[in-house]
């Protein structure tokens, strides 16, 4: 499984929403799933998927599927 499956299913799994839901439209409050506490299973998911630690400024601007991406690219992991 590449990286970008990976954090795909972690948006599914957690949010409990389709692969053609994800797009860079997909954002912090734009699907009820997506709320504080889905906001943090998804981190917590992420960190565990990922073996990473993000930085609490990093979790907070983690505010759109697009940024996720760019996001974990900091912490080493390539898409």
């Amino acid at each position: 499984m590449s990286n970008k499956e990976k954090y795909d299913a972690a948006f599914i799994e957690t949010f409990g929403i389709g692969a053609e839901d994800l797009s860079d439209g997909l954002q912090y409050q734009s699907i009820r799933a997506w709320d504080s506490v889905g906001h943090m299973a998804l981190i917590a998911s992420l960190e565990d998927t990922f073996d990473i630690m993000l930085d609490m400024d990093d979790v907070v601007d983690f505010g759109s599927y697009k940024t996720g991406l760019k996001t974990l690219e900091k912490y080493g992991v390539s898409f």
